[in-house]
């Protein structure tokens, strides 16, 4: 669309905002970038260029809806769905960055647009799908499915579509639609709630230590960024700040000596917005309230029901049984480390029963007793530009695709790095991939992938290609050591580069089945299944180099890592299916009055028999994934349910060799380019060969399995 064109929309769409024509015309959103691959022009963004752009973006977006629905001829998929998956050009280009800045690059202006942006963004996103004559032309091409003869890929997204306007209150009526729209709004502003009350809690909190006495045990890494924060933050020498955020917290809970440290640490983590200015339990409230009226609206039984009827697992229940069959085992190990931690401090003298701050201490000096297996001195080999190396040669080995950095190519942040992605063989460019490892304030906690710029087939056939980025939260450097990740952070590097190679490697042909645009446990799978290859010999002779001496990790060390790797997952997989059995049991909720979510929380783990040494992965005033929007609302068991996938697929690489062309282009195709495009059970089928039994996952974490699971009956197929 011409740039007069676009200025134009955004002039009707601000109503006589007091802007100026040339203000709207150097707004960067209004035209096609003119960057390498149309990389965002982050440097030319301004504050005040969101909304008129979020505007105009939604005026271009609706004159596009109505030259569909005002078209005389019959709707069919070349005039209803195609121009319908190629409109919003503007929108798509405003959003996408929003979105990332406002979780990455916070700031008091981007907290104040978002009170704005997401409300704007959510009640255009309700009237386009309660749009009455743009569901008809949807629904008239949907029951004319089979007489048009559309298979694959098309007769998949009619079939979606059509589904998406139903589950987003097209069949309802007129005072209904208008109640969904208001309890879309309100959870809109719900999620804005509790993300800035968890975003400012965690930034509020953290511990002091002015008695260097006190940092007996941690490393001098841990030491060093601690003494680096309380620089930061103006405290002068001899003074140390510990704060919430991973790479902070978690070196102290498993290597301070000091029980009290560890305990004020555990404590100030699992009270975290629980009370004060950042309560969030109210908030969950609200949002479960108002959750319960949206699925009553639609026809469900429950929220929890509305949401897994949607994927793969289709009932509560269904993902319910799987979390069962993986929590029973995980808990018989959890008292087995309990006991033999229990065993070590009694052997020391310690005079302390284990408690949960103890976890993560004594499971440490298990490992080093059992497998003499310090992770500290396994760091060393794991700097950040050693671990980013050994994702690419995974990524080359695997797919013969090459990463070379884009120095000059625009960024929104100074630590953010840019690659351009070609094929090794060709020079094809295949995308753009962006890394933002490190915390700041302004970024939220975790790791996640997300695009600038999805991928779809243009109408000559040309393919446009994604802009993806990862993010994390891993160890800064610190002191004169270079960034050394620890094992779960080298596990969570390789995971969240699967996600983008789900992103990046996508040739589906429509927009909305491209990349990760997959039912939601599915979209695990890429990036579990390439956490597998992060400790295997065979990649780690390549990338695992000692950060001081250039020295490749030695077999030996490799060997101890091997005979460690199923050490502690009794904790750790009982920690990650509790919380996923815990946002099931709030997805079986429909209160219409405040809960005690502290003693819900309470209820559900005796319940379960949760060992008294640990608790949910999350806790709910922190469960972002489940409060912070809908993304893993009744869905958080999706992990789980996908590694029943990726642990079961990666024994076929195991089988044949975890660099098998064949293995891997047969990933590749029906996996990784594929997206959408098909049932995700039908996808994994012609990969694997056959589904997929709940074993490979038990055998993977060194659980011992109760029975074997068929998932066949949960495809919906």
């Amino acid at each position: 669309m011409k740039t007069t064109i676009i200025t134009l929309a955004a002039a009707l769409a601000l109503g006589g905002a007091s802007l100026t024509a040339a203000q709207m015309h150097n707004n960067p959103f209004l035209e096609e970038y003119t960057t390498p691959y149309q990389i965002p022009p982050f440097d030319s963004i301004q504050y005040s260029d969101y909304m008129p752009a979020l505007e105009a973006g939604i005026a271009q977006k609706k004159a596009q809806i109505s030259a569909i629905v005002s078209n005389p001829a019959t709707p069919d998929f070349d005039n209803t769905i195609l121009p319908l998956e190629r409109s919003g050009e503007i929108l798509d280009r405003v959003a996408a960055v929003f979105f990332a800045l406002d979780e990455s690059n916070s700031s008091p202006e981007m907290v104040a647009i978002a009170e704005e942006f997401y409300p704007a963004y959510s009640q255009f996103s309700d009237e386009m799908m309660m749009n009455d004559s743009l569901f008809g032309r949807i629904r008239a091409v949907y029951d004319s499915r089979d007489a048009a003869g559309l298979t694959g890929d098309r007769r998949r997204a009619v079939e979606e579509y059509y589904k998406q306007f139903v589950r987003n209150g097209a069949l309802l009526s007129a005072d209904a639609k208008e109640e969904l729209k208001n309890l879309n709004t309100e959870l809109t502003n719900l999620y804005l709630t509790f993300n800035k009350n968890l975003l400012n809690a965690t930034n509020a909190f953290s511990i002091v230590v002015d008695d260097p006495a006190e940092l007996a045990g941690l490393p001098s890494s841990s030491i060093a960024q601690a003494a680096d924060a309380a620089t930061a933050a103006g405290l002068g020498p001899n003074h140390w700040m510990f704060t919430l955020h991973a790479p902070s917290r978690l070196p102290l809970l498993q290597y301070a000596d000091n029980r009290d440290l560890r305990r004020r640490m555990y404590q100030g983590y699992t009270s975290l917005a629980s009370d004060g200015q950042y309560n969030n339990l109210p908030v969950i409230n609200r949002i479960l309230q108002a959750r319960a009226r949206k699925a009553a609206l639609l026809g469900f039984d429950s929220f929890g029901a509305y949401m897994t009827d949607n994927v793969m697992a289709k009932t509560v229940d269904n993902a319910e049984e799987l979390l069962m069959k993986i929590w029973r085992p995980a808990v018989a190990r959890v008292h087995e480390e309990v006991a033999e931690m229990q065993a070590l401090a009694d052997e020391e003298g310690a005079g302390i029963t284990i408690e949960p701050w103890d976890y993560y201490y004594y499971a440490e000096k298990v490992r080093r007793r059992k497998f003499n297996l310090d992770e500290n001195e396994v760091r060393r080999y794991f700097a950040l530009d050693s671990v980013r190396n050994g994702i690419f040669t995974m990524a080359e080995r695997l797919y013969g695709i090459k990463f070379t950095e884009m120095p000059d190519a625009p960024r929104y942040y100074d630590e953010v790095t840019v690659y351009d992605v070609t094929d090794a063989a060709t020079g094809e460019h295949i995308a753009v991939f962006m890394t933002d490892y490190f915390p700041r304030a302004s970024k939220r906690q975790g790791a996640w992938m997300s695009e600038f710029k999805g991928s779809w087939q243009n109408p000559d056939g040309t393919s446009s290609r994604p802009i993806i980025y990862n993010v994390g939260n891993f160890s800064r450097p610190a002191g004169d050591e270079p960034a050394l990740l620890t094992i779960d952070e080298v596990e969570t590097m390789f995971h969240e580069f699967g996600h983008g190679l789900h992103g990046m490697l996508s040739r589906a042909p429509l927009k909305s089945q491209a990349g990760t645009n997959v039912d939601r446990d599915f979209v695990e799978l890429p990036s579990q299944i390439h956490e597998h290859w992060a400790f295997e010999p065979e990649l780690l002779r390549i990338y695992a180099h000692d950060y001081a001496t250039g020295d490749t990790i030695p077999d030996e060390l490799i060997a101890r890592l091997e005979a460690a790797a199923t050490h502690n997952q009794g904790f750790t997989t009982a920690e990650l299916a509790g919380a996923a059995l815990l946002d099931l049991q709030y997805g079986k909720l429909n209160p219409e009055g405040d809960i005690d979510i502290a003693e819900f929380e309470r209820g559900v783990a005796e319940q379960l028999g949760m060992p008294r040494e640990l608790t949910f992965r999350y806790r709910s005033p922190y469960f972002k994934h489940i409060f912070g929007s809908d993304g893993y609302a009744s869905g958080y068991y999706t992990y789980l349910w996908a590694e029943v996938l990726d642990a079961d697929g990666f024994e076929l690489f195991k089988e044949k060799g975890i660099f098998d062309p064949a293995t891997a282009e047969s990933f590749r195709h029906n996996v990784l380019e594929a997206g959408g495009s098909a049932d995700p059970m039908e996808l994994y089928v012609r990969f694997r060969g056959q589904e997929p039994t709940v074993d490979a996952l038990l055998r993977g974490r060194g659980l011992a399995p109760e029975s074997n699971m068929d998932l066949s009956p949960r495809t919906g197929r």
